[in-house]
């Protein structure tokens, strides 16, 4: 069964960083639930082999287990937390790093009505669903090459891009197929999704942000919420303080500092939203994180 050949690879090449020798591809280990952490999702394919993970996103929950795989299409603030996972039943699972072009370059080469028709609004940005059989396979069939080491650099490019293609014609293929359309909505999403991280300790109009992404304000708002879970301005508040919550893990000591780079002009309002995010005020939980052990993405496995 391609499940019980998963596993078996999955705990013979799980390492300390999950990294691995084929580029792109991630597998994870893990020997007890956790509590929930947040991070950034990335864009990947998650599939799990044994143990079970929770994801949310905004005001949704996604779980899945063995046997199933979830896709994030954009990269976006998380709260992830392994379910089920001990040390004589590990949590295993396989990660692949989605790349927007390798899936244009698929989407390019398929013939008329080989992909189902994309609709026109924004899908969201994460999904979970039952692993198809062919899908399962591809992913064993790469991860056999992590053995193979002379076959391992022509091999493991076609079998990457059967996985994406299996994705691409899945249940969940719109969020994937949306990833190599330049000018699909979830691109648009993405764009502006990209802009507010990259100057999230500044203030914005929600419109100015839309022209900026090619679409009317209506459009963007109602798009944004699709994919994200989240308004425009309730992304800007994860991506601020998750930015304080790291910096905070180096300069402990400076609660009111740190709350002013990313954003917050009122100290009190920056405790506040820090405290209901992390469940911890600043000071008290960046003693708890020096402590803590991060995982790499709170996606995986």
């Amino acid at each position: 069964m391609p499940l019980e050949e998963l596993r078996t690879l999955l705990a013979r090449h799980a390492g300390p960083d999950w990294t691995t020798a084929i580029d792109g591809v991630l597998v994870s280990r893990v020997d007890r639930p956790d509590p929930p952490a947040p991070s950034m999702s990335g864009m990947v394919l998650a599939v799990i082999a044994q143990g079970a993970k929770r994801l949310a996103l905004g005001d949704r929950v996604y779980e899945y287990g063995p046997g199933q795989f979830l896709v994030a299409s954009v990269d976006l603030p998380v709260t992830g937390q392994f379910t089920q996972a001990a040390p004589e039943e590990p949590a295993l699972g396989f990660g692949l790093i989605l790349d927007p072009s390798a899936v244009a370059e698929l989407l390019l080469q398929a013939g008329p009505g080989d992909t189902p028709r994309t609709g026109g609004g924004a899908p969201s940005a994460i999904a979970v669903s039952d692993a198809p059989p062919a899908l399962l396979d591809a992913v064993v069939r790469l991860l056999r090459l992590l053995d193979e080491p002379r076959d391992r650099a022509v091999l493991a490019p076609l079998v990457k891009r059967e996985i994406l293609w299996r994705l691409i014609t899945s249940e969940q293929g719109a969020a994937v197929r949306q990833l190599g359309l330049a000018d699909s909505s979830l691109s648009h999403v993405s764009r502006a999704v990209r802009w507010i991280r990259e100057n999230y300790a500044q203030p914005f109009r929600v419109e100015d942000v839309a022209r900026m992404s090619g679409m009317s304000a209506s459009a963007f708002y109602r798009n944004f919420q699709a994919v994200t879970a989240m308004s425009p301005i309730q992304f800007q508040k994860q991506i601020r303080l998750q930015e304080a919550r790291l910096l905070l893990a180096t300069h402990p000591g400076d609660v009111t500092g740190v709350g002013q780079r990313v954003g917050y002009d009122n100290p009190s309002q920056f405790s506040r939203e820090y405290r209901r995010q992390f469940g911890a005020p600043p000071s008290r939980d960046a003693a708890r994180l020096r402590e803590a052990v991060r995982a790499p993405t709170s996606v995986l496995p």
